[in-house]
């Protein structure tokens, strides 16, 4: 239910949509001095603002509505087995990098739901995700702006221990409306040491599960590649998948197989070539050390409830990243968005800490983690355009540098007070899965973080980094991350409560920009405040393989977050 700055509707939702809100308020507002029926209601509160004035260096425009906003606020009522719960949705107007069409304000999500310890059953908007979510990944994340969340009905039973059997339907949200593809999926897992006795204290450990989803889309008129012909569209398209989870002692497998049947969609130019992909991780771990590697190929697996939808909503299903996720700025810069239409890669990582009382490792030990990953295009023989098969393509033969990396960190307790961290990355980046032009981009980056504990309550923290690139900046291209960079940080944590932070980001050499920044924050119980004032640099925001593009900015930012 939308609504526009004067409160009056402007849509109306299904009789479902009003049952359960229904369902929602009744027991909410039925209070009486013992509680609420017996149960209780938690939620929290989140806002975040931001300003901008105009930067013509950064490429910053002016905000003309002077602020915007964007709001949320959660609630949960549970009694028992019973739990409902609603979000209430505010963007006036939607923070940069959001889509405008968040524009506006209402209940965005409510549910019903009732957890029995054998059936499970959820009516309105809900989240699910089937294995690694290669065939279905209903989430949300708020800072990509991401929600993919299912209005239906959602399932699940468990009728003896270790077999666990799900059901959904519904339709996916698309802003403030629903999109029209219809999508259904059932799924089933097995642990065999549960429903197996004799596995019950058995050290391998086994699990298997397979899904499948689909998709109904009513007709639509595509033209084929000679415009005389109209193509031919499946009108129900089916994804299924099979996984294996299986440990011993201090090793773990995982593996999963996805494919897709023929499904012509604007982002593979409407070929009928049917979809497949493969995620198989593999690790080791003991006390003082873990290993796990991890690879995968994906081909033409891009799999939404509505065929004609290029931007980042309607995706039914998710593609496992296997980059590692940096925290840093200048590690971060490049991030790597998963390329559904097609890639391979390969991800190695390895952490291990140097004991107590050696020549490395000192009086506290050492911690060393080195990780690599590298992502590749895979082969593809043309065989026509729209209509057709599109292309052929070997399994094995990987084609094109996407990405590659290779970072090294080095933790140490220096003393009681002193902690260091060091970090060395290499990057090699593709423009082309930003889908732009040029060569690819070799990036070296130093990284040192000192925190020094003044005292128990008192933190002080300095970083640096320094970015070194084969990148000049080009106006045509106008990638503002180009050239080499420096930066320095200062933060302090004091009594618990309050932080105060200074930073700025400096491209000395064939690039662009001086961001600088100051923040101040204030935490008590579970409400936190900050309060920013400074240069945002234009670039990608990535969690989990999964991007949205930031414009620059000029000027202050807050957030204001509780729970109760």
């Amino acid at each position: 239910m939308k609504f526009s700055t004067n409160n009056r509707p402007v849509r109306s939702r299904t009789k479902l949509s009003t049952l359960l809100i229904a369902l929602i308020l009744i027991p909410i507002t039925s209070a009486n001095a013992q509680g609420i029926l017996g149960g209780h209601v938690t939620g929290n509160i989140q806002i975040d603002g931001q300003t901008s004035s105009r930067d013509t260096l950064i490429g910053a425009n002016a905000v003309e509505e002077g602020l915007l906003l964007n709001a949320r606020a959660d609630i949960l009522y549970t009694n028992g087995n019973f739990s409902a719960g609603m979000r209430f949705e505010a963007y006036q107007n939607p923070l940069p990098g959001f889509n405008i069409k968040y524009k506006g304000q209402g209940i965005a999500n409510y549910f019903a739901s009732y957890n029995g310890s054998w059936l499970s059953v959820t009516a309105g908007t809900f989240y699910e995700q089937f294995g690694n979510g290669m065939i279905l990944r209903a989430y949300e994340d708020r800072y990509l702006g991401m929600d993919n969340a299912i209005l239906g009905f959602k399932l699940a039973v468990r009728p003896v221990n270790g077999l666990t059997l799900k059901g959904v339907f519904g339709k996916q949200r698309y802003y403030w409306e629903w999109g029209d593809g219809l999508v259904r999926g059932v799924d089933a897992e097995l642990n065999f040491n549960s429903i197996i006795k004799s596995f019950a204290e058995s050290k391998t450990r086994i699990t298997i599960g397979g899904g499948f989803v689909s998709k109904y889309e009513k007709d639509e008129v595509i033209l084929a590649e000679n415009p005389e012909y109209k193509l031919n569209l499946p009108h129900n398209i089916g994804a299924g998948s099979v996984r294996l989870d299986l440990s011993h002692g201090g090793f773990n497998l995982q593996a999963e197989y996805a494919r897709k049947g023929q499904d012509p969609n604007v982002i593979n130019n409407y070929i009928y070539r049917e979809g497949q992909a493969l995620f198989i991780s593999a690790g080791y771990s003991q006390r003082g050390l873990s290993a796990n590697i991890q690879a995968k190929r994906v081909d033409n697996m891009c799999f939404k409830s509505v065929r004609s939808e290029t931007g980042e909503m309607l995706y039914i299903n998710y593609i496992p990243s296997i980059t590692k996720q940096h925290t840093y700025a200048f590690l971060s810069m490049y991030p790597y968005a998963t390329q559904a239409t097609g890639e391979m890669g390969l991800q190695g990582d390895v952490m291990y800490k140097i004991k107590k009382g050696t020549a490395l490792g000192g009086k506290y030990g050492t911690d060393l983690h080195l990780n690599a990953s590298v992502i590749t295009g895979i082969e593809t023989n043309t065989i026509g355009g729209r209509g057709t098969e599109g292309y052929s393509s070997h399994f094995f033969k990987p084609v094109g540098l996407y990405y590659a990396d290779i970072n090294f960190e080095f933790n140490k307790k220096i003393s009681q007070k002193l902690k260091l961290a060091l970090t060395y990355g290499f990057i090699r980046f593709n423009p082309i899965v930003e889908g732009h032009e040029g060569n690819i981009h070799t990036n070296n980056v130093v990284v040192a973080d000192l925190t020094w504990k003044v005292n128990p309550k008192h933190v002080l923290r300095f970083e640096a980094e320094w970015l070194a690139s084969n990148s000049v900046y080009d106006r045509t291209v106008d990638d503002k991350r180009c050239g080499d960079w420096l930066m320095g940080l200062i933060e302090y944590n004091f009594t618990s409560k309050f932080f105060v932070s200074l930073s700025d980001q400096w491209c000395y050499k064939d690039g662009i920009g001086n961001y600088y920044n100051i923040s101040l924050g204030y935490t008590h119980k579970a409400t936190r405040i900050q309060v920013g004032y400074g240069k945002q640099r234009e670039g990608i925001i990535c969690i989990g393989g999964v991007c949205r593009q930031v414009p620059a900015a000029n000027g202050l930012t807050f957030s204001l977050s509780t729970s109760f």
